[in-house]
């Protein structure tokens, strides 16, 4: 569970709603992240036409913020937008109805497209229904329940709990057979690689957070494809295979999310297909 909080404004500053998920974990980097839900108003924000005073706002603003919370902007990531972005950018926003922004701080090392889809179905399923929120009702105890399964993968972690004991013994099955290949330990994550279990003694939980946030950029990886990343522990290398099992739950009958499975190998592993089969296996266990 890696999604810290979640916060519901207008892009007046209205604040709406505001939910603690999870405590914040002490001298790490974390993303706040954004997702813009409000009408259009006027044309997309484009760096090269904006103007110095308009720059000097938006800086200002967001060290106003920061400063207030006790926190530091170190940088801040945008995407510019060419002619052809903008016209993709505007048609899928007059989807959205109304005035929100919704905000949440999170680990570095999370799917950003996946939280998006997450946050997505947030706003499809209760904010909507809500706007205007300068005069809406205040959010309910099934739907504050509602929000907290979504960002806490309640649903994939319960058919994962369903079967404890069968992937318990298949991941314990795995790791005997592949430890002088070089595999340590084995991970279940939801599809935001929010990490859900974790087998093998060589790396505990926390510990797995620290080599994941060392990870850097993660790409797309497609349903039961793998890709693999460098990464570190307390100055050791390690080998962290991710694999798309295709495989998951779906959320009201929109949104599937599919696990994925994390491989933490030493740097001279070799795994040749064994990725494939630990995919197929556990998707039977787990279904």
């Amino acid at each position: 569970m890696t999604i810290y909080n979640i916060s519901i404004i207008t892009s007046t500053g209205f604040p709406y709603y505001y939910k603690d998920i999870k405590k914040l974990p002490d001298g790490i980097k974390l993303y706040q992240r954004f997702f813009d839900f409000t009408e259009i108003i006027d044309k997309p924000y484009n760096p090269y036409d904006a103007s110095f005073e308009l720059n000097a706002g938006l800086v200002s603003a967001l060290f106003g913020f920061a400063k207030n919370l006790d926190k530091k902007i170190r940088t801040l990531e945008f995407k510019s937008l060419n002619r052809k972005n903008s016209e993709k950018f505007l048609e899928e926003k007059k989807r959205y109805k109304g005035d929100a922004l919704i905000t949440a701080q999170t680990e570095t090392y999370l799917l950003h497209k996946s939280i998006r889809e997450k946050i997505k179905l947030i706003y499809d399923l209760i904010i909507i229904n809500k706007i205007p929120l300068e005069d809406a009702e205040k959010i309910n105890e099934n739907e504050e329940k509602k929000i907290f399964e979504i960002l806490t993968d309640e649903n994939a972690r319960n058919r994962v709990y369903d079967n404890k004991l069968e992937v318990q013994l298949l991941a314990d099955r795995f790791l005997e057979e592949m430890e002088r290949y070089g595999l340590f330990n084995i991970i279940i994550t939801s599809f935001d690689l929010s990490p859900i279990a974790i087998y093998g003694n060589k790396y505990t939980f926390k510990d797995i957070e620290i080599i994941l946030r060392n990870l850097g950029a993660i790409p797309d990886i497609d349903a039961f494809e793998w890709t693999h990343r460098q990464g570190f522990y307390k100055g050791t290398q390690v080998w962290v295979y991710l694999i798309n099992s295709g495989f998951g739950v779906t959320l009201e009958n929109q949104l599937f999310e599919p696990y994925f499975y994390l491989l933490i190998t030493g740097p001279e592993s070799y795994l040749a297909e064994f990725p494939a089969k630990l995919t197929r296996e556990f998707n039977q266990v787990i279904d």
